[in-house]
């Protein structure tokens, strides 16, 4: 059978043999095509009627039609989906390229929410007849191509790849060996690209490197399974899963499809080729060892053009729930990583040369200033952020560190009228949201300036909107601490504060976290723990007046006179004309009673009125 079937001429043909293990069922080689449409779930939430009546034109006027033209027979439609078998591989591949072909031209002019793009699957596989259904091995394996394909792409096994190579003159990428789920041996997958030159498909090595996106760009290699426990590879490959997913939800990141990554599987890889290949800065590699009840989850963040590590940890953890114990890795290592790259990047952007600089450039470089709490570097930041701006005015996130570098201005006493600067801030942050209303630090900056503003349920709200749009940014959970405690809420702030403790304990401004914590046991009367708090703070490099204003309220109310002096003078030092007024201005209590424990605690240091 197998040297009859290497000498047809590209047809699987009809036939016809006995099942093993079940009498009388009927089974037949054919070539299985298996699309879906990407994305289908999101498209109904966003316009259910526009989705279905979009599909079934598409199903009536391109599907149908071209599996016809190419002899190739519906076996049904499956939602989102369709199912076909072919009597030859080179027609259902055929049939598949030209309908990708032709809706590629369909998307070219509709908005990017009218778009439909399908994924598919084609395997030449054996199939059980039931009736006018099909099913086994052979069509599972389509369908989980079709999950690996690229929207508006193709993926092939390699059975079929081997019968269509010399036959059609189209260029297919090798991704190895790939584990595909409720299969129990890895299927050999290729993939065609819409809109993808052949010959560089055909050659990789002589393809160019993909230029670099502007923002961050990080692929997630699978995770290695070091356990020789070949159930340890769910939990491997769900943790890349999940990472991807995480990450992409982070809207500052340009993550690479998983698709991608998956060719990288248990091959030993250079980082810099990889950075080339996948056009990415950073790639976040890791591994699972399973010993026992244990299991140990190590993780690296890599400079792909150095090699240099950005960040490496090793989590132990006990297995008593896969899943649980997926979804806790997958959060503590995003939320590891954010900052460190925001570090990098920073970083990156002060090396870089100014005449190479872009609006993400910029705008990191902005950001480098911002964090030195300074009034000269506070200044320079706006610089920054208003060259970044001019370098691309649809850029939301300079917009709303302007407004933000603003704020920093009343609250750190910079500016003369903070009115006028709040005027200011204001409008920027507002830009911001016109821009983007789904930029967190766009609500963050907002939700900030609305609080010096003395608009607290204004300011709650959009600081609430700003960590459900990014649960994992340290600031925004600091910034909507500060408004719960200024609302009168300091236990809940607590909380808040110390998620943001917790999620970036080196950030640049963390001097900021722990005076704010200070400053809500402060109001508690918890003077004691206050002053420990207020220390840790001003023990950063970086400590702005608010650092040393509360440690010498804290130690005022301690009664600790010579400390809570020196600590006054450090504040009058960074602030020479610091007042009780000042302190009104920038922290707009709603509990009268905690306004004056704040201020009480600043006499007993020395302040007078």
């Amino acid at each position: 059978m197998r040297k009859f079937l290497n000498h047809m001429d590209s047809t699987c043909a009809v036939i016809y043999y006995a099942a093993g293990g079940r009498l009388g069922m009927e089974r037949r080689l054919a070539a299985i095509f298996a699309a879906d449409v990407v994305g289908y779930s999101r498209l109904i939430r966003a316009d259910e009627e526009g989705t279905l009546a979009a599909f079934k034109a598409l199903s009536n006027d391109l599907i149908e039609p071209k599996i016809a033209e190419h002899q190739g027979r519906i076996v049904k439609f499956m939602g989102d989906g369709v199912l076909a078998e072919f009597g030859s591989v080179v027609d259902a591949v055929r049939a598949a390229v030209e309908m990708q072909q032709a809706m590629a031209e369909h998307n070219a002019n509709p908005t990017e929410s009218d778009r439909i793009k399908f994924r598919v699957g084609i395997n030449l596989g054996d199939v059980v007849i039931d009736g006018e259904d099909i099913h086994g091995d052979g069509v599972n394996i389509a369908s989980r191509l079709e999950g690996l394909a690229e929207p508006g792409g193709i993926c092939i096994s390699g059975g079929v790849y081997d019968q269509v190579r010399d036959r059609i003159d189209l260029a297919f990428q090798d991704l190895g060996d790939q584990e595909v789920k409720n299969i129990d041996r890895p299927v050999r997958v290729w993939r065609w690209a819409a809109g993808t030159a052949n010959a560089a498909l055909r050659d990789e090595k002589e393809s160019k490197p993909f230029p670099l996106p502007e923002k961050p760009s990080i692929a997630v290699l699978p995770f290695s399974n070091l356990s020789g426990d070949a159930e340890q590879d769910f939990f491997a490959d769900g943790m890349t899963e999940d990472l991807i997913t995480a990450l992409s939800k982070i809207r500052w990141f340009f993550v690479i499809a998983r698709n991608s990554t998956y060719v990288y599987k248990s091959h030993a890889v250079d980082m810099t080729e990889l950075g080339n290949d996948l056009g990415v800065r950073y790639v976040l590699e890791g591994s699972v060892r399973k010993s026992g009840k244990r299991v140990r989850v190590s993780a690296q963040l890599i400079e792909a053009s150095s090699g240099r590590h950005v960040w490496a940890e090793r989590y132990d953890r006990e297995l008593d729930d896969m899943f649980a114990l997926q979804d806790e890795m997958t959060e503590t290592i995003v939320r590891a990583i954010e900052p460190e790259l925001g570090s990098a990047e920073r970083e990156r952007a002060i090396r870089k040369p100014p005449e190479s600089r872009s609006a993400w450039d910029l705008f990191q470089r902005g950001l480098w200033h911002h964090y030195r709490f300074t009034k000269e570097d506070n200044a320079k930041g706006q610089h920054f952020f208003q060259q970044a701006i001019a370098a691309d005015p649809t850029f939301a996130q300079p917009m709303a560190a302007l407004a933000h570098a603003h704020y920093w201005d009343v609250l750190l006493g910079f500016v003369d009228d903070a009115q006028a600067t709040l005027a200011e801030a204001l409008g920027y942050a507002r830009q911001a949201l016109s821009l983007d209303d789904k930029e967190p630090l766009a609500h963050f900056a907002l939700g900030r300036i609305h609080t010096l503003r003395g608009e607290l349920d204004t300011a709650i709200a959009e600081l609430n909107q700003a960590t459900e749009l990014n649960p994992n940014c340290a600031y925004t959970h600091y910034g909507l601490g500060m408004a719960l405690m200024l609302d009168g809420n300091p236990s809940m702030a607590l909380d808040s504060i110390d998620t943001a403790i917790r999620l970036n304990p080196h950030d640049p401004s963390i001097w900021t976290f722990m005076s704010g914590r200070a400053l809500a046991l402060l109001v508690t009367e918890k003077f004691a723990e206050a002053a420990e708090w207020a220390r840790r703070s001003v023990r950063s490099a970086t400590a702005g007046v608010w650092a040393y204003g509360i440690e010498a309220a804290a130690l005022g109310h301690l009664g600790r006179k010579r400390e809570a002096s020196a600590a006054l003078a450090e504040t009058y030092r960074l602030k020479p004309d610091f007042s009780t007024g000042f302190v009104r201005e920038v922290f707009p209590f709603r509990n009268p009673g905690h306004l004056e424990t704040a201020l009480d605690g600043l006499r007993k240091a020395g302040l007078t009125e």
